[in-house]
C-alpha cells in the first residue's frame, strides 16, 4: 500500500524546523526578567548598581573637563619684534595678501567686462535699457572668463544674478551688476591696502596707520592731486580723525578695519576720485568732509579762534565758535564732558586741542547720526543720569532765550517750546527723556540744535518759511 524501500528510509518524518529563540515568547520573558535585574540575587544587584553610579561619576567628571578645556583666551601675546615667528608672520601675511591681490580684477580687466556687457545685452524697448536675461548672463560669463581669466567667474554665479531686480521678461540692467563689480574689487582692494598697514594683523588700524592708508589714496583721488605737499600731513590728520570718530565711538584709539570698510566715511572719500566736469563752488565742497576745501576751513577756523596763537582753545575762545550762537552753558558742559583736565597752568585749567576739536565740529555738522547726537547728548545731560528732565530742558533754553531776546525777536514762553519738545519726541516715559528717544524719534539732532544753539532754534522756528524759499528756486 505504501511505497518504499525496505530499509524503512522511507517511513522517516521530515526534519522539524526550530524557530528562532526571539519569536519564543517564553525566552522574551527571561530576558526581560534577567536584563531588569528582578532575577539577580542582592550581591550582583548591588554589583550593577555600583557600576551604574561609578558611569555616571566618571562622565559627569568628562563633562567638566571638557568644559574646562574651552575657557576663551583673552589675551594672546604678541610675538617680539625681530623674532622668527614675528618674521613668519609678515611673510605669511605678505603671500595671503599678495594672492588675494592677484585675484582682483584690474582697471583694463573691468574695461573689457564693461565692453562684453555692452556687446552681449539687449536693448529694452520701452526704457532704452541695456538689459540681459539669464542665459545672456552665462554666455557673457563664458566670454570674459576666455578673455579676462577665471578671476572674474565669480561674479557671474546665479546668487549674484537674483541679487539684482528683474523685469517681467526675467531681466537685469547690466548697469547695476556692473557698478556691484566694481565697488566689489573697490572693496576688497582697500581691504587689502589697510591690511597690509595693519601692523599688529588685529584687524583693526590705529590713527597713523589710517592716515597712511589715506597718504596713498592722495594721488589717485582727482580732487586732492593738487594739494600743497606741506598740507599733507595736516590734511590726513583731519580725514582719519572722521574715520575714527564714527568708527571707534568707544575712543579705544583704534578702528575695526571691517567698520571702516562699511561706514559712510569711505564712500564719501570716494567720491573724491571723480572729476567735476561742471564748476562746484566752495560751499558745495565744504559739505563732503574730505575735500580739500573742507579741510582747509576746519585749520582756518581753529586759527581765528585761537587768539593767543598757543595751539589750544580756552572757554572764552571756543565762545567765538558759529558767530557766539551757541550757548554758554553748552561750552561749559563740552569741555566737561570731552576734554581732558590740562597738566600744567593750574588744576582747574583746561584747554580744547586739535583733536577734540574735530571731535567737537563732527558733532555739530553730524548731530542726525547716532555718533555725533550721542557726544550732545552727554553735554545736555547735566546731572550724568542718562536722561532729560523738563528741568534740564527749562536750563538749558534759558540761555538760547536770552539769546533770542537779545537778538531782537519776539518774547516766547519756555514752557511752551518745552512742552513742544516734549511732542517731537513723545518718550516712552513721560517724565524723561533718553538717548533712545532722540534716537528713534528721528528728531533729536532738531531737538539737540533748538537747546544749545540760538540759531538751531530760529531754523526750527522759521522751518515754514525756508522750506517755501527751496521750494521757489525748483518751481521757477
Amino acid at each position: 500500500m505504501y511505497s518504499g524501500s525496505s530499509d524503512g528510509e522511507g517511513h522517516e518524518a521530515a526534519p522539524k524546523k526550530i524557530p528562532p529563540a526571539s519569536s519564543m515568547p517564553w525566552v522574551r520573558n527571561l530576558r526581560r526578567y534577567i536584563g531588569s535585574g528582578a532575577g539577580l540575587g542582592s550581591e550582583a544587584l548591588m554589583e550593577l548598581e555600583t557600576k551604574r553610579i561609578l558611569l555616571e561619576i566618571f562622565k559627569e567628571r568628562q563633562q567638566k573637563n571638557a568644559e574646562t578645556g574651552k575657557i576663551p583666551s583673552f589675551y594672546k601675546k604678541k610675538p617680539e619684534e625681530g623674532s622668527i615667528s614675528q618674521r613668519v608672520q609678515r611673510l605669511a601675511k605678505y603671500r595671503f595678501l599678495k594672492k588675494q591681490s592677484d585675484l582682483l580684477l584690474n582697471a583694463d580687466d573691468l574695461d573689457a567686462m564693461w565692453v562684453c556687457l555692452r556687446e552681449n545685452c539687449v536693448i529694452d524697448d520701452a526704457t532704452g535699457a541695456e538689459k540681459m536675461n539669464y542665459e545672456d548672463f552665462c554666455h557673457i560669463a563664458s566670454v570674459c572668463t576666455e578673455q579676462i581669466g577665471p578671476k572674474c567667474r565669480r561674479f557671474f554665479s546665479p546668487s549674484n544674478f537674483m541679487k539684482f531686480e528683474k523685469d517681467e521678461s526675467g531681466r537685469i540692467a547690466i548697469l547695476p551688476f556692473y557698478l556691484y563689480v566694481m565697488r566689489t574689487v573697490s572693496l576688497t582692494q582697500a581691504r587689502i591696502d589697510m591690511s597690509e598697514l595693519d601692523e599688529d594683523s588685529d584687524g583693526f588700524l590705529q590713527p597713523h596707520e589710517m592716515e597712511a592708508y589715506i597718504r596713498g589714496l592722495i594721488p589717485n583721488l582727482a580732487q586732492l592731486r593738487d594739494m600743497p605737499s606741506a598740507f599733507v600731513q595736516m590734511y590726513c590728520r583731519i580725514a582719519a580723525h572722521k574715520f575714527f570718530f564714527f568708527c571707534d565711538p568707544h575712543r579705544r584709539g583704534k578702528a575695526c578695519i571691517k567698520k571702516v570698510l562699511l561706514s559712510n566715511c569711505l564712500q564719501e572719500l570716494m567720491e573724491l576720485h571723480q572729476e567735476s566736469e561742471e564748476e562746484v563752488t566752495d560751499a558745495e565742497q565744504a559739505e563732503n568732509w574730505f575735500s580739500l576745501t573742507s579741510a582747509q576751513r576746519i585749520c582756518d577756523m581753529f586759527l581765528a579762534l585761537d587768539k593767543d596763537m598757543n595751539g589750544t582753545l580756552s572757554k572764552q575762545e571756543l565762545r567765538e565758535y558759529a558767530d557766539g550762537t551757541l550757548t554758554e552753558i553748552f561750552i561749559e558742559r563740552a569741555f566737561d564732558e570731552h576734554v581732558r583736565r590740562g597738566k600744567s597752568g593750574g588744576g582747574n585749567t583746561r584747554e580744547m586741542d586739535f583733536e577734540s576739536f574735530l571731535d567737537f565740529v563732527l558733532a555739530l555738522e553730524n548731530k542726525d547720526t547716532p555718533e555725533g547726537l550721542t557726544y550732545l547728548f552727554r553735554c545736555l545731560d547735566l546731572n550724568g543720569r542718562g536722561y532729560l528732565t523738563t528741568a534740564d530742558i527749562h536750563t538749558l533754553f534759558r540761555d538760547v532765550h536770552q539769546k533770542w531776546i537779545e537778538g531782537g525777536n519776539y518774547e516766547l514762553c519756555i514752557e511752551d517750546v518745552r512742552d513742544e519738545i516734549w511732542d517731537m519726541v513723545k518718550p516712552v516715559d513721560p517724565l524723561r527723556i533718553t538717548l533712545t528717544d532722540l534716537l528713534t524719534c528721528k528728531q533729536g539732532g532738531t531737538v539737540a540744535s533748538m537747546l544749545i544753539d540760538v540759531r538751531g532754534f530760529w531754523a526750527h522756528d522759521n522751518r515754514e518759511n525756508l522750506l517755501q524759499e527751496e521750494e521757489e528756486p525748483e518751481e521757477e
